[in-house]
């Protein structure tokens, strides 16, 4: 093998090939299971609105252990944007700021998550609301950890741990590799948003066609800022008030969901 054959671009057939494969093992992977799940509750006695769907659920009896398998857990849903930051380290320039991953606006990020956050929070609880009324949706449990000292930072971790894999998968890489497998705008658009969707089904079709539409928006902002930072402030944010709220305000308060 020669030099240049060690050197030469990266084909369009391999590129294809490194992104399914990416999403295989990370949320593509979690889009099927969802689909089996949606499934599953759409046939079970009652039908889809009167199954659970629980998040963040207690793994152990005994506590410690229970920790242990949560900070294990975060850990190794983290190395996929591990893979794919450094698959795209290949490509010209830095992965950090072909993502937007770096610390060049700490400030500009923290203010454009939080106006997102805002932006995408209060319409997505209008539409879980509407769809819990129509039982488009199963009951949702964001945080179903017992009542211990460890249980609210877990949870924050969790959020933030969602938010550095989706955004990172789903934006800023798919994306990035959709562009260089030179697709059209629209399509790299809605397959980011689909896939978003569809890794939610479990949910129920509310939350597919609200996580669609909130992908939608992501993905205009990454490609108008080349920045997945501000996307991870926003759903970090939007988890943990999902997460904590649940966990520490009355359960009554949420019966709606």
């Amino acid at each position: 093998m020669t030099v240049d054959e060690l050197t030469r671009p990266v084909s369009r057939r391999t590129l294809g090939t490194e992104t399914l494969l990416v999403l295989g093992v990370s949320l593509g992977q979690s889009a099927i299971y969802a689909i089996v799940s949606l499934l599953a509750k759409l046939t079970a006695a009652g039908g889809l609105s009167k199954q659970t769907a629980a998040l963040n659920t207690s793994q152990s009896a005994r506590p410690y252990l229970d920790l242990t398998y949560q900070l294990v857990g975060i850990f190794f849903a983290l190395l996929p944007v591990l893979l794919a930051v450094h698959l795209l380290a290949r490509d010209p320039g830095d992965p950090a700021r072909t993502l937007g991953l770096d610390l060049r606006r700490p400030g500009s990020d923290l203010a454009r998550g939080a106006g997102l956050a805002a932006l995408i929070g209060l319409p997505g609880l209008a539409l879980f609301w509407v769809a819990a009324q129509l039982g488009v949706n199963a009951t949702l449990v964001p945080a179903a950890l017992p009542h211990l000292w460890w249980a609210v930072p877990v949870l924050i971790l969790a959020a933030v741990q969602n938010a550095v894999l989706e955004e990172v998968i789903v934006v800023g890489y798919l994306v990035t590799r959709l562009w260089q497998l030179r697709w059209r705008l629209p399509a790299v658009i809605a397959a980011s948003a689909l896939l978003r969707g569809s890794y939610h089904l479990y949910q129920g079709f509310g939350a597919f066609l609200g996580n669609a539409v909130m992908g939608v928006v992501f993905s205009l902002v990454f490609l108008r800022t080349r920045r997945v930072a501000p996307l991870i402030v926003a759903h970090t944010l939007l988890d943990v008030v999902a997460f904590v709220g649940y966990a520490l305000l009355p359960k009554d308060w949420f019966s709606w969901l």
